[in-house]
C-alpha cells in the first residue's frame, strides 16, 4: 500500500497519474497547504522540505521497514523502479528519461510555478516579474515543442514518467498566459495525454480538494511567507 501525502497541485497530479498507470493501491491523505497542514510536525517527520507530495511505501520491496520518499521527482523514480514500470531499464533510454524529468524539475515546474506566483498571488503586479516568467514558460514550452516534433512522448517512442512530470505543468497553460495551439507538437501530445484513462481518473481524484475556497490572505502568508525560523522543528 501507498499512503500519498497529496494536494491537487501539479506535483500532486504526477503522482497519482503514476498510481492509476501502474494499478498500485493507495491510500491519500490530504495536505492542504493554504491551511499549513505542510508544517505539523508528523508530516515533517518524512517530509523535511514541508512540501507535498510525500508517500510511504507499507510494503516495501525489500520487505523491510516502510520506506519514505519526499520530493515528486524522487516518488516518480522510487515507484517506477518498485513496479518495473515507465522507466526503461536499458542505460541511453533510460538516461534520457531522466534527464527530461530533471528538465521539468529544474526548469519547467519553478519557471511556471513563478509565473503563476506573479501573475495570480502577488499583492503588487511587478511587470518586470510577470513578462520574465512569462517569456520563460513559452521558452520551455517551446522546448517542448521541439522535442516532441519527432518523438510520440517526451522521451522517446514509449509513455514514462518524463509525460507524467511535465504534463500537470501544462494543464495551466490558460493562468500561464500561453496560447497552447501556438505549439502543435505540445498540443498533440497534450491532448494524447489527457484522453489516457489514468490521467482522467488521476485528476478525479483531485476534485474533492480542488472545490474548496481559494486562498485566503491567511493562506498566502502560509504559502509564501515562509522563512527558516518560522517552520515548526520536526518530530
Amino acid at each position: 500500500m501507498i499512503e500519498l501525502y497529496y494536494w491537487p497541485t501539479p506535483n500532486g497530479h504526477k503522482i497519482t497519474m503514476f498510481l492509476e498507470e501502474a494499478g498500485l493501491d493507495y491510500q491519500i491523505h490530504p495536505v492542504d497547504i493554504s491551511a499549513g497542514d505542510q508544517f505539523k510536525p508528523e508530516f515533517l517527520a518524512f517530509s523535511p522540505n514541508n512540501r507535498m507530495p510525500a508517500i510511504i511505501d507499507t510494503s516495501a520491496s525489500d520487505g523491510g521497514e516502510p520506506i519514505t520518499v519526499f520530493e515528486s521527482g524522487a516518488i516518480l523514480q522510487y515507484l517506477a523502479e518498485k513496479t518495473g514500470k515507465f522507466l526503461p531499464t536499458g542505460t541511453r533510454e533510460r538516461k534520457t528519461v531522466m534527464e527530461w524529468v530533471f528538465w521539468q524539475i529544474g526548469g519547467l515546474g519553478p519557471m511556471a510555478g513563478q509565473n503563476h506566483h506573479f501573475c495570480q498571488y502577488a499583492p503588487e503586479k511587478i511587470q518586470y516579474a510577470i513578462d520574465r516568467y512569462v517569456k520563460e514558460t513559452n521558452r520551455l514550452y517551446g522546448v517542448l515543442d521541439r522535442r516532441l516534433e519527432s518523438h510520440a512522448f517526451v522521451a522517446g517512442d514509449q509513455y514514462t514518467i518524463a509525460d507524467m512530470a511535465s504534463y500537470p505543468w501544462i494543464v495551466p497553460w490558460k493562468r500561464q498566459q500561453q496560447d497552447l495551439q501556438a505549439f502543435p507538437n505540445l498540443h498533440r501530445w497534450f491532448n494524447q495525454v489527457r484522453a489516457r484513462p489514468a490521467t482522467i481518473r488521476a485528476y478525479e481524484k483531485g476534485e474533492p480538494f480542488s472545490n474548496r475556497p481559494t486562498v485566503t490572505e491567511e493562506g498566502k502568508k502560509l504559502l509564501f511567507g515562509q522563512m527558516a525560523h518560522n517552520i515548526p522543528l520536526r518530530a
